[in-house]
């Protein structure tokens, strides 16, 4: 496995609507995107920020691994996604390298991207995404 890029940094968030004026009226940057992935239970929106894309994520279901982010540490810093070429590849090596995985196999992410997340537990307390596919 070898990560291209940060694709994006994942902050959890309660509520868009007052996070995006931050970003925006104080940050200076523009939201180009605003999504809704019901699998995930969750509404991103996303801002470019050179290379990488800042995704903030506001559960829309009390449910949802957000929800119960922000329920258990507050709102903040959820993940970090590193761009890669193959997930599916890359989560099969990993996992053959006995690290422990959120997801074994690929599923579709915001942006159409192929996401899975690489559990904590394994990369030192940092929630870790790999995205590979789908548009940039």
């Amino acid at each position: 496995m070898k990560p291209s890029h940060i694709e994006h940094i994942g902050i959890a968030v309660k509520s868009l609507e007052e996070t995006i004026p931050f970003y925006e009226d104080v940050l200076g940057l523009k939201c180009h995107k605003i999504e809704e992935v019901p699998d995930q239970m969750v509404k991103t929106a996303f801002f470019h920020l050179g290379q990488v894309k800042i995704e903030l994520l506001e559960p829309t279901s009390p449910q949802s691994p957000i929800a119960k982010f922000i329920e258990k540490r507050g709102p903040g810093l959820h993940h970090i996604a590193l761009a890669v070429k193959d997930v599916d590849s890359d989560l099969e090596e990993m996992k053959h390298k006995g690290v422990r995985l959120i997801d074994e196999r690929s599923r579709k992410g915001a942006e159409d991207l192929d996401i899975g997340f690489i559990h904590p537990g394994s990369t030192f307390g940092v929630l870790l995404e790999l995205c590979g596919g789908g548009h940039e």
